[in-house]
């Protein structure tokens, strides 16, 4: 059967909750902003990076906490969505920029020279 207790939670979980899922989603808003707001691909690369990575883990939080208060034990199964998202978000960036050097090598930008 289930496991869960249908029910409100207590006042200091629906606190945290909702203070994680904002603090994540406002993380996660301010890294886009730096899509728009930075001129080259090169400086807007750095800030969705951050903003999703910690993004992620502040919505993380708020999803211990809520299954944990709810289902009355520790429910750490999130993490591993945090985990992978946080191994995953540099070299998902690492491929993104050399692929951006070579095109940029390509149309002779400036950056700089092949190691």
């Amino acid at each position: 059967m289930n496991d869960f207790i249908v029910g409100p939670l207590p006042l200091w979980a629906e606190i945290l909750t909702a203070v994680f899922a904002v603090l994540g989603a406002a993380f996660a808003a301010v890294g886009s902003f730096g899509l728009v707001r930075l001129s080259t691909f090169f400086r807007r690369i750095h800030a969705p990076t951050l903003g999703a990575t910690l993004g992620v883990w502040c919505i993380t939080l708020a999803t211990i906490i809520y299954f944990s208060v709810q289902g009355a034990s520790l429910f750490l199964h999130a993490v591993l969505i945090a985990l992978f998202v946080a191994l995953t978000a540099p070299v998902t960036t690492i491929f993104l920029m050399r692929a951006a050097l070579f095109r940029e090598r390509q149309k002779d930008g400036e950056v700089p020279p092949p190691t």
